[in-house]
């Protein structure tokens, strides 16, 4: 991975391509950006040094050429107006990037510039739903999941449009530093703490209003009651509905079925958990809703991607001070 900068943070260089979307540039200058004390630093570079046109705000003014690469620990690449391959030196660039070890991220019509430089042959990748098939059909080595808020593969993350871009940056901060620190970044910008790359993107379909709130209730009352073994009939009673109009509400607020809400809960109950308290598995399994330990060893590094003991050394300062 590129090297930490003099500071020791983990260096974000962003690549600001021609047409670069407004929004989709905003997303990592914010998260990333301008956060003073945070774990990280960040540069913006782009192939010709100077004014870079932007498409929806004036152009921006950068300094920093392809070279800032050459430091990266993560490199994002935000959307840009149309998605055509970008030129030989920024493909060439990505891929060295690459491989040195830089964890490659793009937002929205960036998985285009990825695809260029061959960073998505025979991974899994997303982009906004509108440039999924466009994408599918000029990079035919790539998985293409349209319906995805942003895919994880490791070394090369890809999101979907916006608001997923937002999304995927969190999820970076937690894969980086856990849960808690996500959550309280999420809460400075105002945005969902966590929402799962597996969400569907509903940029393309119609939400209807509920200004009476009245499934809101029902995901408190769940989120106090995880210990509980809830199940779909309890919760369509708590809200009092019937089974298929509450598996139909929580299909339009959440993109997913309540089961499958509910164990993501349940896990990021468990997070933080582990990394604020020194409770034994058992207590946590008990507290959160997940069953014996063995099972909830089981579901935890199958979600998460390694056992709880591993997550808590990582993430939990007690702990790590204790090996």
């Amino acid at each position: 991975m590129g090297a930490h900068t003099s500071d020791g943070k983990h260096h974000v260089v962003v690549v600001a391509l021609e047409n670069v979307l407004a929004l989709d540039i905003g997303i990592p200058l914010q998260v990333f950006g301008s956060w003073p004390d945070g774990p990280y630093s960040m540069t913006v570079c782009t192939e010709r040094p100077g004014l870079v046109p932007m498409h929806g705000g004036p152009a921006l003014s950068v300094i920093d050429g392809l070279d800032a690469l050459e430091t990266a620990d993560t490199v994002i690449v935000p959307g840009y107006l149309e998605p055509d391959p970008p030129s030989a030196a920024v493909t060439a660039a990505l891929a060295q990037a690459a491989a040195r070890g830089s964890r490659m991220v793009s937002i929205c019509s960036g998985a285009f510039a990825l695809a260029a430089a061959g960073l998505l042959d025979g991974r899994r990748a997303t982009t906004h739903w509108r440039y999924a098939a466009a994408l599918a059909g000029q990079y035919p080595r790539v998985t293409v999941q349209p319906h995805e808020l942003y895919v994880d593969e490791g070394q090369v993350l890809t999101s979907g449009g916006v608001a997923a871009g937002l999304d995927l940056s969190l999820h970076l901060i937690r894969r980086d530093h856990g849960a808690r620190l996500a959550n309280q970044r999420a809460r400075l910008l105002v945005t969902a703490p966590h929402r799962t790359g597996g969400q569907a993107q509903f940029a393309d379909l119609p939400v209807t209003a509920d200004p009476s709130g009245t499934t809101m209730p029902v995901y408190e009352w769940a989120l106090c009651h995880l210990h509980q073994p809830l199940t779909v009939d309890q919760l369509a009673r708590q809200a009092g509905m019937s089974r298929r109009t509450l598996i139909r509400r929580f299909h339009t607020d959440t993109g997913r079925p309540p089961m499958s809400w509910l164990l993501d809960a349940r896990l990021g109950l468990a997070r933080d958990l582990l990394e604020s308290t020194d409770l034994t598995v058992e207590a946590i399994a008990r507290r959160c809703g997940l069953g014996t330990p063995a099972n909830f060893r089981t579901l935890f590094k199958a979600h998460v991607g390694v056992p709880p003991r591993t997550y808590r050394e990582t993430f939990n300062s007690t702990a790590a001070k204790s090996h």
